[in-house]
């Protein structure tokens, strides 16, 4: 267990994606709203994107997507909301000498409200751990944005850049992965399926695509694995434009085709459950897995709050502090 003693005036935020408030179409369209009009996530001009956003796309995706979030809803709320929450109390007690708290880019609870009430509280020193692995412009970046911009004068904030290789991290996400092999058995191949981008941001100086490369050989490597005994791919595709490849879907038909009856996968690139994970791929891909050949796609479920995940964030955060003087 990592603790650590910081003045009263310190906070540390988990800044996670955001989820709607219900499986409902119009909370799922205000949602909706929010992130894909953020300009840092959809990299189009203004003038071409939000008249196709607002006239077209909302209105069409909204209510299917709310019934995807409908499958999956906790009691609680949406898996992400849950998840990020449980996973901010189980850091907060390997820190008691800091305030934790957790807050979502879009929806609520609001990172950009978040700022301004911390600072009300009397804190003055701000660490945002935005829950993202990997660093991309579309995801750490906006939040750096938007911690620049709603930051009160007399607060010092900085943002977590990015975790790829750490290694408490790595070891992590390799110890549950063997714990799910342990339970379960092990399928014929370890498909490790990251969320994609489009390729222009790659092509642009993105270095989304080569931390998902190292994260993925360093999580193969704490587990032994051969090179044919694992795959990346990156899943989530939106729009027509060439994304990240290979794609998680066309590589399942790929390995169905080839005879592979068995395979688990595993999500790094998520800190928690979400509709990505639970949805497309436990689900959606699951079942396109099977029509193609395949008998059996194992999801292995993210680190959530378990401890090893809240070990790894709270050491980083302890480091990140410790060095900020």
């Amino acid at each position: 267990m990592t603790t650590a003693s910081h003045a009263p005036d310190t906070a540390l935020v988990l800044a996670n994606l955001g989820t709607p408030d219900a499986p409902t179409a119009s909370a799922v369209r205000r949602y909706l709203a929010e992130f894909l009009g953020d300009p840092f996530v959809v990299q189009i001009p203004r003038l071409l994107w939000l008249p196709l956003l607002h006239g077209l796309i909302l209105p069409l995706r909204s209510r299917r997507v709310a019934g995807k979030y409908a499958e999956i809803w906790l009691d609680g709320g949406s898996p992400l909301a849950v998840h990020t929450r449980d996973l901010a109390a189980a850091v907060q007690a390997r820190l008691p000498g800091i305030r934790v708290v957790h807050a979502m880019r879009y929806g609520s609870p609001a990172l950009a409200q978040a700022l301004p009430a911390l600072h009300a509280e009397g804190v003055r020193r701000i660490l945002v751990l935005p829950l993202y692995p990997q660093y991309s412009s579309t995801t750490t970046g906006t939040v750096e944005a938007l911690v620049a911009q709603r930051t009160p004068r007399d607060v010092q904030a900085r943002v977590l850049h990015d975790y790829a290789v750490d290694p408490g991290w790595v070891e992590a996400v390799a110890g549950s992965i063997r714990a799910h092999w342990q339970a379960h058995g092990r399928g014929q191949l370890l498909l490790l399926s990251f969320h994609g981008i489009p390729q222009r941001l790659a092509d642009a100086g993105d270095p989304y695509a080569t931390q998902c490369e190292a994260s993925a050989h360093a999580i193969a490597e704490a587990l032994s694995l051969e090179p044919g005994a694992w795959r990346m791919t990156y899943q989530s595709r939106f729009g027509r434009e060439r994304w990240l490849e290979p794609a998680t879907d066309a590589t399942l038909r790929e390995l169905a085709a080839a005879g592979v009856g068995d395979i688990d996968v595993a999500c790094p690139g998520f800190a928690v459950d979400c509709l990505e994970t639970l949805e497309e791929i436990a689900m959606q891909n699951a079942e396109l897995f099977h029509e193609a050949g395949g008998d059996a796609l194992r999801y292995i479920p993210c680190l959530n709050d378990a401890p090893a995940h809240a070990d790894a964030l709270a050491a980083l955060a302890t480091r990140t502090l410790d060095a900020w003087r």
